[in-house]
């Protein structure tokens, strides 16, 4: 049907594509329309086109790169002309019709498309957005994530490649990334890995999408050694490992019976990922249950030099191996309020966070803040928060205004202010940071409104954001710039976020986000645990592994909890092969 459906398409197309002034056959796409979107950040299921590319640049003598001139016709003042031209040249119908293919995953349209621009009759010039448009489709089709897999998308994808380098079109990170996963859909770990080194050979910095294909086709064949390698190349390339990475990794080793590459990678999960999914927690356990983990160990150590490493780590971890000897007792746990664990009653630890951690992060913050507001607006800001400052605590005011309710809630924001006030040390009123309009309009002209606003006004205690601000990096400065609690049920997972990146951020939220619920009575705070959030491993040798079931306020948060079996329990006999895992 699809491919009938394909035929269509194309009777029309040869006429259509070399016509003087070709006819619209496709409906212009937006960019932000373009399927072209990653599914994971940098993961090697992620599409790769030439949109990821910087367009060509010209170097001046004693200059940075500088964008490349346009061609004469644009610099006289005919712009819209001149896109018009590049949109209804066979080059552009061509663009738009691969674009389609693309959003619809549509293989073999995309195919005959380029059969007929091969064709000498109706022959048009590839760029290398063609190509990138062909080996997505052809390496997705190829990986099976296509509604309809081609077996032959192996196959002409390297044709498409190869003839691309006979053309002299120069491949790009995207290009090499989609190659990577042709060769792994062919179970070809080692060429997939060849194209990431040949692209660092280049200089074009690979990503973690890149070398996704070698790396879990390494894993999937069982060859922890190759997989080894390539996550050396990673590190050396500064390129970080994700869940996803680092999960392959566990479990490639976990099944080799690699006990000291099992107990590093677990301590490099704790740096990068802290809470795990299921499917992490699922191998953790696997691991713990073998008979590989119940062999590793040591029955004697050093106390002294154990307890020495928790220091120097901060808490929560001593990184001098697996302690003692015999099975693991494994299973899922909860903690009660003082981090005290429901299995094994071990107590969980609160990790400390270096203030100059601290002092760094509230200075990249404001680099991002000023480059994405106003500047003087932000740095206006800056300056009565060291005239009014410090607070005890932050309220991200629109958050907690609108909490359950379409109306925002001027009620809502006070009787959240009163209650932080009572159990804050300082007894002082928390600043409140609400956007501008929310202060003059709307709600805020009812008379009993107009009065909670002056009170906090004439406190110091309310700060307006300006107008086309975002008052997310106020609020977010504020508290980290004042080592306040910060009252916000914003999970603080989107873009702006991101930015913040994933080794101090979350550690700090940890310890400074306050969450709400609401009932009759009026607010419950669900203050910060007094214990980390994140994998740690006990001065006995226990472990405890957070997931990411489970949310500490509506349902207790799961943990993957292993200590060693006492003697009488060991006696029990208890032995799991990895290969009854699925290993």
């Amino acid at each position: 049907m699809r491919l009938a459906a394909a035929a269509g398409v194309l009777r029309p197309t040869a006429a259509l594509l070399f016509r003087s002034r070709p006819q619209r056959i496709l409906p212009s796409l937006r960019r932000s329309s373009l399927p072209l979107a990653r599914r994971r950040r940098h993961s090697y299921f992620s599409t790769s086109t030439a949109l990821d590319d910087t367009p060509p640049t010209t170097t001046a003598p004693n200059g940075p790169p500088s964008p490349a001139r346009p061609p004469p016709e644009v610099q006289g003042g005919g712009v819209k002309a001149a896109r018009r031209r590049a949109r209804e040249s066979p080059e552009g119908v061509l663009k738009r019709q691969l674009d389609m293919c693309s959003r619809d995953a549509d293989l073999p349209t995309a195919l005959a498309l380029y059969d007929a621009a091969l064709d000498p009759a109706t022959a048009i010039p590839l760029s290398i957005y063609h190509y990138n448009c062909l080996l997505y489709l052809c390496s997705n089709a190829a990986a099976g994530e296509s509604a309809d897999p081609d077996p032959d998308a192996v196959k002409r994808g390297f044709e498409i490649f190869a003839r691309m380098e006979a053309q002299g079109v120069e491949p790009n990170e995207a290009t090499l990334t989609s190659v990577a996963r042709l060769a792994a859909a062919r179970r070809d770990p080692a060429m997939a890995f060849s194209l990431v080194r040949r692209m660092a050979a280049a200089g074009t910095p690979p990503r973690l999408r890149t070398y996704g294909p070698a790396l879990f086709s390494y894993c999937d064949a069982g060859d922890a050694d190759g997989a080894g390698v390539v996550e050396a190349h990673m590190d050396a390339s500064g390129v970080v490992p994700e869940e996803a990475e680092l999960t392959v990794l566990l479990r490639v080793n976990a099944g080799k019976g690699r006990a000291g590459e099992v107990y590093r990678l677990l301590h490099r999960m704790r740096t990068l990922v802290r809470q795990v999914g299921e499917t992490t927690a699922e191998v953790v356990e696997a691991w713990f249950r073998s008979d590989a983990a119940a062999e590793a160990g040591v029955e004697q150590w050093d106390a002294r030099k154990v307890r020495d490493g928790v220091v120097r780590g901060g808490g929560g971890w001593h990184g001098q191996g697996w302690l003692g000897k015999g099975q693991w007792n494994v299973g899922r746990s909860e903690m009660d309020r003082s981090g005290k664990c429901h299995r094994c009653a071990e107590k969980l630890v609160c990790i400390d966070i270096d203030p100059s951690e601290t002092e760094t992060f509230a200075k990249s913050l404001t680099e991002l803040a000023c480059k994405r507001e106003v500047r003087e607006d932000f740095l206006r800001f800056q300056e009565w928060l060291r005239r009014h400052g410090p607070f005890d605590a932050v309220i991200d005011a629109a958050n907690v205004g609108l909490y359950n309710s379409k109306a925002f809630s001027f009620s809502q924001v006070n009787s959240v202010v009163n209650g932080i006030q009572r159990i804050t040390k300082s007894k002082k009123l928390p600043l409140i940071v609400l956007h501008r309009s929310r202060v003059n309009g709307g709600p805020a002209k009812l008379p009993q409104n107009q009065k909670l606003l002056e009170g906090w006004r004439n406190a110091g205690a309310l700060y307006p954001t300006p107008p086309g601000s975002n008052d997310d990096w106020y609020w977010l400065y504020a508290a980290v710039s004042c080592r306040s609690l910060l009252i916000t049920n914003d999970e603080m997972r989107d873009h702006l976020f991101q930015l913040l990146g994933t080794s101090f951020f979350p550690r700090w939220k940890e310890k400074h986000q306050v969450r709400l619920t609401y009932s009759g009575r009026g607010p419950t705070f669900h203050l910060p645990p007094p214990y980390s959030i994140v994998t740690q491993e006990s001065e006995a040798g226990s472990w405890h592994v957070p997931t990411t079931t489970g949310d500490d306020i509506e349902n207790p948060r799961q943990w993957v909890c292993a200590t060693r079996k006492s003697p009488v329990e060991s006696s029990v006999p208890q032995r799991v092969r990895l290969s009854g895992m699925g290993w």
